[in-house]
């Protein structure tokens, strides 16, 4: 599944970037520390937005293509900032041939984003995951922490709604 690249605008504070200078000071120009940049990066902001691959790539002396190529090969690092409610849609062989792909659908178009998306409010953000191991209850999605399974998509307002 190809990455998403954010829809909403780059909200990063003084605080941040100054955090971020630190990283790269402490990383001293060795590009070898770029995952590890990368990954201070992103617990500072929550994902890697392009201005901060951009800082990046200056930082250590690299392309920016080559710190958005490490980005998007390594699931570990999002593009795109996680809503306070992340959902997580199963796409796994027994959830999709139960309908998770209809569920992805439904979602995206009761909150008006698509997967790999953040909503303006930041409240929720979409995503389509392989299989979580919850095969028996397909289909199957995740919302933080909470499993909700063999759903349909009728079901989905009521599931969002719990999160209003």
């Amino acid at each position: 599944m190809q990455k998403k690249i954010s829809n909403l605008p780059f909200k990063g504070t003084p605080e941040q970037e100054a955090q971020l200078q630190a990283v790269i000071a402490k990383a001293n120009g060795d590009k070898s520390n770029l995952m590890a940049v990368m990954q201070e990066a992103q617990a500072i902001y929550g994902y890697l937005p392009y201005e901060v691959q951009c800082k990046i790539a200056e930082g250590l002396d690299v392309p920016v293509e080559k710190v958005y190529g490490v980005a998007t090969f390594y699931a570990q690092f999002a593009l795109s900032p996680k809503g306070k409610y992340n959902i997580s849609v199963c796409l796994g062989t027994a959830c999709y041939v139960k309908g998770s792909a209809q569920l992805l659908d439904k979602i995206c178009e009761c909150l008006g984003v698509e997967a790999g998306e953040c909503t303006p409010d930041e409240k929720f953000s979409v995503e389509a995951c392989r299989c979580i191991g919850a095969c028996g209850l397909a289909p199957v999605l995740t919302i933080n922490e909470d499993v909700y399974g063999r759903l349909t998509p009728d079901m989905i307002p009521g599931i969002l709604a719990k999160y209003e």
